[in-house]
């Protein structure tokens, strides 16, 4: 019996009546047949040349500043990003092409001399081949153009499975970079885990951006094919505020990576710590900057929390927030039409083994927990199984840096929100948040190539 193609539907989430896409997903033949025509292109991609690369990454940098107003809306009313996220996204999707446009030019190794007699030692980092690229829907430009770039750069060609709920983003991403490149270098899949699955099995390498067990499933399934693998995943955050930290400024930052986009990044925060006499202070801050946070309607660019992805999704963070002390929201709000939104919500009073503290959510929700002093925040900042970002608010950075190498986290951020993204630096976290090495910056580069070491004598040396 022939399998029934699924379809594939993308909902605007401020208004689900509203159809972005429907469409039947390929199969996994599909993505073999992406991969092989991928593989064929980059025979062509890499010989071109340095010059030839940066002009076509740079070219689409262009190209996505063009399009800016059109992309940020499309992003608006695919995934529900506020305007102002929206086009803040599509300015970093340019620069992140920008950036690595210039990375074509740089060294790929170093020359040696040998322990012994004449001859060199070289290192050189040679592309994979066909790069397989799973990303999310949060951030539907930024994160695809992130994992292309660098390889692109670096001479792989680059197929790339959306999430379904960001298909008609990724379809306008393809449009933009095709323009600029050769044909079959850059692909979009479209597509589910079946697609996703097929891609696993056939690239080069592989990077992952999702849930922490899709993230998983892929790992293993790269891994045990014995191709290069790096998984972004889950993340549950923490705030650790001090008590010599200035209340009002933490508590619009730690509202802010509450509240923003609906709480739907894994560099949200989740959990807020309060060291000591910040407590009270903080408490009565947070929620009142919690209830200040305009929520509405994502094309309006004063909102801050538009809607959340799906109905599902919604239903998770009012499930969360159940039986636990409401200091800030808890209740649906009312009067913003027909999408799935929450209310931005804090809550005390969870037992430590609650599934807003094991688990990660992905909504406007945080936690308020006590600490006893620093070293206390810091144990229950790394009692969970993941470990992406910590933002620590602090006016005496001696305290916070005494404390900052126990924190088992892959980033910290003092001072400011704990999401926010750095493109030219390494980004990943520890545990059960990342797995491999990190994107961004060089170290996308390095992921993205095989280092090889030649050995070159003269003729008769042997």
């Amino acid at each position: 019996m022939t399998a029934t193609p699924s379809t594939l539907v993308s909902r605007n989430p401020a208004d689900p009546d509203d159809v972005l896409l429907r469409i039947s997903a390929p199969g996994p033949r599909a993505a073999t047949d992406s991969v092989e025509r991928a593989r064929a292109a980059q025979t062509a991609w890499l010989p071109a040349g340095a010059a030839a690369r940066s002009a076509a990454l740079g070219a689409v940098a262009a190209a996505v500043e063009a399009a800016a107003d059109e992309l940020a809306a499309l992003a608006v009313r695919e995934v529900g990003k506020p305007l102002t996220e929206a086009r803040a996204e599509v300015a970093r999707t340019a620069a992140v092409w920008r950036y690595y446009a210039q990375a074509p030019y740089e060294p790929t190794g170093t020359v040696h001399e040998t322990a012994a007699g004449p001859g060199l030692l070289l290192t050189r980092r040679r592309p994979h081949g066909v790069a397989g690229l799973i990303t999310p829907w949060n951030f539907p430009f930024a994160i695809p153009s992130w994992k292309s770039a660098p390889a692109l750069a670096a001479g792989n060609t680059v197929v790339l499975k959306p999430a379904p709920e960001a298909t008609a983003c990724a379809q306008k991403l393809a449009e933009i970079v095709q323009g600029a490149l050769p044909e079959g270098v850059f692909t979009v899949l479209p597509g589910g885990a079946a697609e996703g699955a097929a891609l696993v099995d056939a690239a080069d390498a592989v990077s992952f951006t999702g849930s922490t067990a899709a993230g998983r499933t892929v790992t293993r399934a790269a891994s045990a094919r014995g191709i290069p693998v790096q998984a972004e995943m889950g993340g549950l955050n923490a705030a650790i505020v001090l008590p010599d930290a200035d209340i009002a400024r933490a508590a619009a930052h730690i509202a802010a990576a509450i509240a923003g986009y609906a709480g739907q990044k894994c560099t949200a925060t989740s959990r807020v710590i309060a060291v000591g006499a910040a407590l009270g202070p903080l408490r009565e801050a947070l929620a009142e900057a919690l209830r200040a946070v305009p929520v509405g309607d994502p094309a309006d660019a004063a909102t801050v929390c538009g809607p959340l992805i799906s109905a599902a999704a919604r239903d998770r963070v009012a499930e969360a927030a159940s039986g636990l002390r409401v200091l800030a929201g808890g209740a649906g709000p009312e009067g913003h039409g027909p999408g799935w939104y929450a209310s931005p919500t804090l809550v005390e009073q969870a037992p430590h083994d609650h599934r807003l503290l094991r688990e990660e959510v992905f909504g406007p929700l945080a936690a308020l927990l006590p600490a006893d002093d620093l070293a206390h925040a810091v144990r229950i900042a790394n009692a969970v199984p993941y470990g992406l970002v910590t933002s620590v608010h602090t006016a005496g950075l001696d305290t916070a840096l005494a404390g900052l190498d126990r924190l088992d986290t892959g980033m910290i951020r003092i001072n400011a929100p704990s999401t926010g993204v750095d493109f030219h630096l390494p980004f990943g976290g520890t545990k059960a948040s990342s797995h491999g090495p990190r994107e961004q910056g060089r170290a996308a580069l390095e992921f993205y190539t095989a280092s090889r070491t030649y050995t070159l004598c003269p003729v008769g040396a042997i």
